[in-house]
């Protein structure tokens, strides 16, 4: 089996995109944790299309002050961490696939402004045929070039686009939507707009056709507005299975400043680390 190395166009592209499912023992990615949400059999909405339409991209305003807590998941992948604009930084703990996948993958990045390390494991029955591994499995944090990560948005971190999920962007490609009750909604989603969102692989859009202009979705929003959770129900298309893709947000204004990993936990990143993510 050719190991593949890890596309790391977008954070959440690596994150959700099929890449690890090529190695997965059956070919198939597997969705998500999250129940299926259905965008049927609504309540009565209590607003017109357009209001919940605002209402939701009035919802993604508190993230734009990059003081929260967030978690992702979708076909196996997980993502959770933090950002914390006061002090320009950010941690996230990353694991694509599962301990059933031929190769799986657990990054632990923190980000300080102007630094970042990362924690890399790898697994599975393929892990060993990863060149260099020996020396990327160290159990301590390998501290980044930046030069190297410049627009690597899986190993970078950009403090003008703070959301790994850009559900801003999501919420802009909105087609249809109702409330469904309080605080929540249903409708559609063009995906296809939202490529640079980070939530979904572009490739897993471009194999989904005229499908990716009509996605549905659900979405919460906190007592305050804010957005609480979103979840995309991605048909298949393409490799990938059906999924789930589900994204939370939580602890706004509550978030604290990431901690540096200690001195004597650190080393610098081998070459073998870069050419797994390039």
């Amino acid at each position: 089996m050719k190991i593949r190395r890890f596309s790391a166009a977008a954070f959440a592209a690596a994150l959700l995109s099929p890449a690890l499912a090529a190695c997965n023992d059956n070919g198939t990615g597997t969705a998500g944790a999250t129940a299926s949400p259905s965008v049927s059999g609504s309540v009565a909405p209590s607003a017109t299309s357009g209001d919940a339409k605002q209402a939701l991209l009035n919802s993604t305003n508190a993230i734009r002050d990059g003081n929260f807590r967030f978690s992702m998941s979708g076909a196996g992948s997980t993502a959770e961490g933090q950002v914390h604009e006061p002090s320009q930084s950010a941690e996230m703990r990353m694991t694509i696939g599962e301990p059933t996948s031929d190769l799986m993958m657990k990054l632990d990045l923190i980000h300080y402004k102007p630094d970042s390390w990362v924690k890399l494991e790898l697994g599975g029955k393929a892990a060993s045929s990863v060149p260099g591994v020996q020396k990327l499995n160290l159990g301590k944090y390998q501290h980044l070039d930046q030069s190297r990560i410049k627009g690597n948005r899986a190993l970078g971190f950009d403090f003008d686009q703070i959301d790994p999920a850009g559900s801003a962007v999501l919420t802009q490609g909105i087609t249809e939507v109702r409330q469904t009750g309080e605080g929540t909604y249903a409708g559609t989603v063009d995906v296809s707009k939202a490529a640079e969102a980070g939530s979904l692989d572009p490739a897993v859009i471009t194999a989904l056709g005229a499908q990716a202009q009509s996605v549905p979705f659900t979405a919460k929003v906190d007592p305050q507005g804010r957005l609480s959770e979103l979840v995309m129900q991605i048909p298949a298309a393409g490799q990938s299975a059906a999924q789930d893709i589900k994204i939370t947000y939580t602890d706004y204004g509550n978030a604290s400043a990431a901690q540096k990993p200690p001195a004597d936990q650190v080393v610098e990143a081998p070459p073998e680390f870069y050419n797994l993510f390039n």
